[in-house]
């Protein structure tokens, strides 16, 4: 996973400003894994994930090619990319109109850690070593309604401040963590029922 600072952000944003061309190629280089990771986690696809990337660099750079240099310069460079990859992703969706794929994501997306359970921190393609319960999780995250999806997604895969989730969302920071709290609720409601059935499962099976 690559990551960015605040500092190599600014540094970046005056390249940028002053040769939009000869600088573009390290502001995809520096944000392209947690692009994808958050495509990865709003859409359960792989496919659609890089395409939804490759979008929201599009009209990045697009957007970059309007933008006056004190603009450029004043950018909070990632959550303005999340809130394009954003848009992307809904208006992919509303044209495509199609059930998304719940995708077992592996380690390379580089995701942040999801707090589900006791306040233990486990990864979000990770909710123990078996490959099945990692499936699950990733599953019922790709399944929650667009809405909680996209606030847990932000909040704990990108690690973003409720501030910023908000800002992206457009709505009240307290409705921003009632949408993460509802959500996490619903992960977590989620993988006990599974755990529960997989329990009933195995007692039939010994008994």
């Amino acid at each position: 996973m690559t990551v960015t600072t605040v500092g190599q952000d600014s540094d970046l944003l005056v390249d940028l400003a002053a040769d939009l061309d000869g600088s573009f190629h390290r502001l995809v280089l520096a944000h392209q894994d947690r692009l994808y990771g958050f495509a990865l986690r709003l859409s359960g696809n792989s496919q659609d994930a890089e395409e939804i990337a490759q979008d929201a660099f599009v009209r990045g750079y697009r957007a970059l090619k309007e933008y006056e240099p004190e603009r450029v310069r004043s950018l909070a460079v990632g959550p303005w990319l999340h809130r394009i990859a954003l848009n992307a992703f809904r208006n992919r969706y509303r044209r495509k109109a199609h059930p998304m794929v719940p995708l077992s994501g592996g380690e390379e997306d580089g995701s942040p850690e999801l707090e589900l359970r006791d306040g233990a921190a486990v990864q979000p393609e990770v909710v123990a070593e078996r490959a099945e319960e990692r499936a699950r999780l990733v599953g019922l995250l790709a399944a929650l309604p667009e809405g909680y999806r996209v606030a847990v997604v932000l909040r704990h895969v990108q690690g973003l401040p409720y501030g910023e989730v908000a800002e992206l969302l457009g709505v009240p920071v307290g409705t921003a963590k009632a949408r993460v709290h509802r959500g996490l609720k619903l992960l977590r409601a989620g993988l006990e029922r599974a755990e529960r059935g997989e329990l009933v499962g195995r007692r039939c099976a010994d008994g």
